[in-house]
């Protein structure tokens, strides 16, 4: 529950700042985004020089977007936790060398090579999209994507997700303040039964209003897209920027294909 206190969901609070990321229009921020991304997943696993000059690559742009890095970094660090949860597994896999056993437990030179290379790809993929959404307003995000000729439903989702995210905040914050005022979460003992009931109820109110929320919308006109919105024209700049995120994954897989063909 420590999640609904850390800020985590609070996003472009960077959006006012002033450096050369900052200055690219919302559609060629996306499309750099996931450009890295998806270079940078579908890497092979093992081939850690590639995701060094990805690394270095993003790292200069963190320091080019004047993001705050403290902020950036507890961010990921609350999502590393639920990802290392799915990814502790990976080390126990079979293949190569059996570097521990206890019983049927062991841990493979094989299965450390996937953790590390999966955990890799997922740290560089969730800071360069923190800092997409850190830096750029959230109906900014959304119409870029809509520019960009993602599919409608998708756009519908997030802008959905967005709001809702916001409304289940605010649910808690009220409910915990009602359990704080009634001397209910001073307890260790009973702390789990309220939390517990705090969650279930939680579903419900939230659901009943969101209910109460989209039928509003479609009342006042909602068609599942957000509102159309004047999109800043692209400039020479955002050219140059594009170039070279590619110019930076082009290396990154030269690199993939010199270590393959030698």
């Amino acid at each position: 529950m420590a999640l609904f206190h850390t800020g985590v969901f609070h996003l472009d609070q960077d959006s006012q700042l002033a450096s050369p990321w900052h200055r690219l229009v919302a559609p060629s921020r996306v499309l750099c985004a996931l450009l890295f991304v998806f270079a940078t997943s579908l890497t092979p696993n093992g081939y850690w020089a590639v995701w060094g000059v990805y690394g270095l690559g993003l790292l200069l742009l963190l320091l080019l977007s004047r993001v705050n890095l403290g902020r950036l970094l507890r961010r990921v660090g609350v999502e590393s936790v639920f990802l290392g949860a799915v990814l502790l597994g990976t080390l126990f896999r079979d293949g190569g060398t059996v570097l521990w056993q206890w019983g049927w437990l062991r841990i493979t030179s094989e299965g450390l090579m996937v953790l590390g290379s999966v955990g890799l790809k997922s740290l560089l993929s969730l800071m360069m999209l923190n800092l997409l959404v850190l830096t750029t307003p959230v109906p900014d995000l959304l119409q870029a994507l809509v520019t960009l000729k993602m599919p409608p439903l998708l756009v519908s989702t997030l802008a959905a997700m967005y709001r809702y995210t916001a409304l289940l905040v605010g649910e808690f914050a009220t409910m915990r303040r009602a359990a704080a005022s009634r001397n209910l979460m001073n307890r260790q003992r009973y702390q789990r039964l309220v939390i517990g009931n705090m969650i279930g109820a939680l579903f419900i109110r939230t659901y009943e209003r969101g209910d109460r929320i989209h039928q509003a919308m479609l009342a006042r006109g909602y068609t599942g897209l957000p509102p159309l919105q004047t999109v800043p024209q692209s400039r020479w700049w955002d050219g140059v920027a594009i170039a070279l995120t590619l110019t930076v994954l082009i290396v990154g897989q030269a690199l993939h294909w010199y270590g393959t063909h030698r």
